[in-house]
This record gives C-alpha cells, sequence and structure tokens, in this order.
C-alpha cells in the first residue's frame, strides 16, 4: 500500500468534505467501469489522496460506499435541473429546456448511465433502500407535474399529462443514447453518434416530447397500435 505524505493526512482533517467529495467522484468511476462485484477499494483509493482504512471509515464497507456514489450520481442530476430555474419560463419553453438538459447531461455523463445500468442488475437494491435517492426523484416529478399544471391551466398541453409517463418517455431517448451505443452503432453504424447526428436526435427527441404534451395533436382514436 502506498505510503501517504504527511500533506495528505493534513488533508483528510482540514477538508473532509472535500475528501469524500473525491472519493465518491473516484468510486463512480470505478464502480460504473467494473461493476458492483468487480470495484476494488483498494484501487478506489489508490485513485485518491486517501487509503482504503480512511473509505471504510467514512463509508462504513464497500456497499456503503456503491450506494452513496450512486446517490451522488443521481445528486448530479437533480442539482442541474433544479440550476435550469424553469419556474419562470412558459410551459412549454420549460419542458424543451428540461428534455434538452436531460439529453445533454446523459450524453456527457455515461458513468451516471453504468452505474444505472448496475443498479437494475441488481433489482435496484441500492435505490430502493436509499431514501436520498427516492426523494431526489419524488422532487424530479413534482417538477414535471408543476410544468404539466401549468401548461394545462394555460391551454397548451393537454389534459391528464402523467407526469411519471412524461418522464419516463424523456429518460427512455436520453438513456437508450448512452446505453446501447456499442451495439447500436456495430449494427448500424457511427453516425448517429457523430456531432451532427447528435444535434439531430436531441432536436428529435426535443419536438417528440414537446409534441406528445401539446393540446392541439391528440393521438388519433382509430390509430392501430
Amino acid at each position: 500500500m502506498t505510503n501517504k505524505t504527511a500533506e495528505d493526512r493534513r488533508g483528510w482533517t482540514q477538508n473532509p468534505e472535500g475528501v469524500k467529495r473525491d472519493i465518491l467522484a473516484a468510486a463512480v468511476s470505478e464502480f460504473a467501469e467494473r461493476g458492483l462485484s468487480g470495484a476494488k477499494v483498494d484501487d478506489i483509493a489508490a485513485r485518491t489522496r486517501t487509503s482504503k482504512r480512511m473509505i471504510y471509515y467514512y463509508f462504513g464497507d464497500k456497499m456503503g460506499l456503491y450506494t452513496q456514489a450512486l446517490e451522488a450520481a443521481y445528486l448530479k442530476v437533480r442539482d442541474g435541473e433544479a440550476a435550469l430555474d424553469l419556474g419562470h419560463l412558459p410551459p412549454l419553453q420549460a419542458l424543451a429546456k428540461l428534455v434538452a438538459f436531460t439529453f445533454d447531461h446523459h450524453r456527457s455523463n455515461p458513468d451516471f448511465i453504468r452505474m444505472v445500468m448496475i443498479e437494475n442488475i441488481h433489482q435496484a437494491e441500492a435505490l430502493i433502500a436509499s431514501d436520498k435517492i427516492r426523494n431526489l426523484n419524488i422532487a424530479a416529478i413534482d417538477k414535471l407535474r408543476e410544468i404539466c399544471g401549468r401548461g394545462e391551466q394555460e391551454g397548451v398541453f393537454r389534459s391528464g399529462l402523467d407526469p411519471v409517463a412524461l418522464h419516463w418517455q424523456i429518460s427512455a431517448v436520453s438513456f437508450f443514447n448512452v446505453s446501447n451505443r456499442p451495439t447500436f452503432a456495430a449494427l448500424f453504424g457511427d453516425a448517429v453518434f457523430s456531432e451532427t447526428g447528435q444535434q439531430y436526435l436531441r432536436r428529435q427527441t426535443v419536438e417528440a416530447i414537446v409534441a406528445i404534451a401539446r393540446k392541439e395533436i391528440p393521438l388519433e382514436s382509430g390509430l392501430m397500435l
């Protein structure tokens, strides 16, 4: 094990929150790359200016570290949504901005996508046990519910929009764009993953979600599904 310098040890005591953030950032990367089973606390410690012992001191055990890394990954996306300040925007513009943000965030944070994929493999066990993640995502639905409510009140959105279903639709395209890139590119080529292709998909995704919400585009009752 690498010996830590006196400067490193001072950092642990003088800036514990900074140390925890560094550990969590390294943990997200390690878990995303190697999975819950494959990731090693020794390797996470090697990515930081701390030690395995200090990681256990802060997080208890490997599962505790994984759970907090997952929470940090979700917190990043929810903090980004909060920073959009959508409340002052007209509903259509607010929804479009939220969709564009989600597409951009997921594209720029593949480790978040991989963490969610890992959690799905493990039947969302850590997520179910985390009140923090559940509360973060309740806030995300509340934000969409508020946008939908304003849109319906102003007569620009269809009535009865389900914010959970809308969140699913926004997430589905943005998530698939990252999670299935290797297989999609192998089957169909990687043109859609060029900058031009990504901007086209981003614009089309925004337009599609807005079209779902807009009042003047109802689903035809005779449409075969």
